[in-house]
């Protein structure tokens, strides 16, 4: 069948199972908008306000899915705008396709109008990125990208197709739909050597990390934990990845972590590593980092092996191949010593609780939340003290329910990624928690919510500074506040309602229950603005390049 590059180029999406696209239209991509108003009924478009907030919508909907997503910019200013959007997936290896256009072939690299060597700037944050320059490789490029976004390490890739490609007509062959590429098998040798040493540990840990979920690994991870009787600490990318009432569940790990998870760091003898980087969020302190303990490390990237931190032992290898393989070969274990000294470490010295009075606690929020909507619900976030409490306080029973930028930490993340999200999952609530600084990023999304009417729930942490920013001042600067108390005079419920949305506000304690209700049964995206006080920090903290030895329990 003949089409041109723009029909080719839809076609082949369709073939490799998209059918949601994030984007927004300009002149580049002209012809791929007119190839989209044809198949319309085939395979959605969502135009966002921002190409930032496209790339941001379909890392949500990956993360949301196990998908890969997809989002369409056109050349100059609009592919720039995806740059952010793409660094923040990368960071947190997840699968995207991201799809630009260019000027024609004979324009490119003459300063054209809106011309831009995106594949050049996008070379340091994509697994790999292509140009096609000729329609007759159009369709095998859209194929392998997907390969590649979704083989191995999981991550974006980049498309950049000249405008003369998606006008030019060429015969379309449909391709299968793509097959992800198979590791090279585990070391029989090294696999038994890590056998050996989880066979003599006597307190021995679980540090789980995305790895985990993307790998479709939470069963496995917990079949494992069951089976060896090892308590379980992750990342805030794990979190999901281990029911929060699962009793050998410690709690996230690292400088905002349960005081639990970085005792058991500080007094294992076994680190076992599955789908984790030890990020210096976690392992603050390399050196000091399980300094008493070997280190199992297994991970799909093996450039991540003793990247970070040195590991006794290595396997690169799928997480979900790996926990089902060791519980085929270890016979039952307990270490109830240990267990029952965390456990008792956890019970009397768990997570500072929500102070007592009229004022909202972040903490208490987090926790009604969850009280409210329960494990079906989404929790979005923006980067933040929001973010750190949500993190600690809210109690994940599913994998892919949490969604936050780990890694880049990318303020004005949430709106976009909370409308892939509930495009993905149209009947599961879908609730973005942020910060009043993050959220004046890329409010203008709230305009592509309403229009596309797609009922997300803003919940605004206002406190009227850049909290965490502001905290590391108090802690660090000696209360210095440079240009963290911003005191925006935004008023939240009427900018819902100018945006078409809801509005709401909490004040007190006593609010929380029945607006968020109120929020959670409305047909039309709603802000909540909730008043927090500015000078409530995030506890515990281990202060940055320190261990688990420096941990910071209470505030005063």
């Amino acid at each position: 069948m003949k089409m041109n590059g723009s029909q080719i180029l839809i076609q082949a999406l369709i073939d490799q199972g998209v059918d949601t696209i994030f984007g927004y239209p300009g002149g580049s991509v002209l012809n791929i908008y007119d190839a989209l108003y044809e198949r319309s009924e085939d395979i959605r478009h969502i135009i966002t306000s921002h190409e930032q907030g496209a790339a941001h919508a379909a890392d949500g909907y990956a993360r949301s899915t196990g998908k890969c997503g997809v989002c369409l910019a056109t050349s100059g200013p609009g592919a720039t705008n995806l740059v952010t959007g793409i660094a923040t997936a990368y960071m947190d290896s997840i699968p995207m396709v991201a799809i630009t256009g260019n000027v024609p072939n004979d324009l490119l690299g003459r300063d054209s109008f809106q011309e831009v060597n995106i594949t050049g700037i996008t070379m340091p944050i994509t697994k790999h990125n292509f140009i096609v320059q000729n329609v007759e490789d159009l369709a095998a490029v859209v194929r392998k990208a997907f390969v590649i976004a979704n083989s191995g390490r999981k991550g974006p890739v980049l498309i950049d197709i000249p405008k003369d490609v998606t006008a030019a007509h060429s015969e379309y062959v449909k391709l299968p739909r793509y097959r992800i590429r198979k590791l090279p098998k585990v070391d029989d040798v090294v696999f038994e050597q890590a056998l050996e040493v989880i066979r003599r540990a006597e307190r021995p840990m679980i540090y789980a990390g995305g790895g985990i979920i993307s790998s479709n690994a939470t069963r496995e991870l917990m079949n494992f934990s069951r089976h060896m009787d090892i308590p379980i600490c992750c990342s805030m990318m794990g979190l999901g990845s281990v029911p929060y009432d699962y009793d050998l569940y410690m709690g996230m790990l690292g400088m905002h972590g349960t005081p639990v998870s970085n005792y058991a760091t500080l007094n294992t003898d076994l680190i076992i590593a599955i789908g984790s980087r030890f990020s210096d969020r976690v392992a603050g302190n390399r050196e000091e980092f399980g300094r008493e303990a070997k280190i199992i490390h297994f991970d799909i990237d093996a450039s991540e092996i003793s990247k970070n931190v040195a590991s006794d032992i290595s396997i690169v290898g799928d997480a979900r191949y790996i926990l089902k393989k060791m519980i085929q070969r270890m016979p039952e274990t307990k270490h109830d010593d240990w267990t029952g000294t965390l456990k008792d470490f956890k019970t009397k010295l768990g997570l500072p609780k929500p102070k007592p009075g009229e004022n909202v606690d972040p903490r208490d929020l987090a926790l009604t939340l969850h009280e409210i909507v329960g494990e079906d619900a989404i929790i979005v976030t923006d980067v933040g003290q929001h973010q750190m409490i949500m993190a600690q306080y809210y109690q994940f029973s599913r994998p892919r329910s949490w969604i936050s930028s780990c890694g880049l930490g990318t303020m004005g993340y949430g709106m976009g990624a909370a409308i892939g999200a509930k495009v993905a999952n149209p009947h599961r609530p879908v609730i973005l928690v942020t910060g009043d600084g993050s959220f004046h990023m890329n409010m203008n999304e709230m305009a592509a919510a309403v229009s596309a009417n797609i009922p997300i729930v803003v919940l605004v942490f206002n406190n009227h500074v850049l909290g965490m920013v502001r905290q590391w001042q108090t802690l660090f600067y000696d209360h210095r506040y440079s240009h963290t108390t911003i005191d925006r005079q935004t008023d939240f419920v009427k900018l819902a309602e100018a945006f078409g949305g809801k509005g709401l506000r909490i004040q007190t304690r006593h609010d929380i229950k029945g607006v968020m209700k109120e929020a959670l049964s409305s047909r039309v995206p709603c802000i909540v603005d909730c008043w927090i006080d500015k000078d409530d920090c995030v506890y515990p903290i281990i202060p940055p390049g320190k261990s688990g030895k420096d941990i910071i329990l209470y505030g005063n």
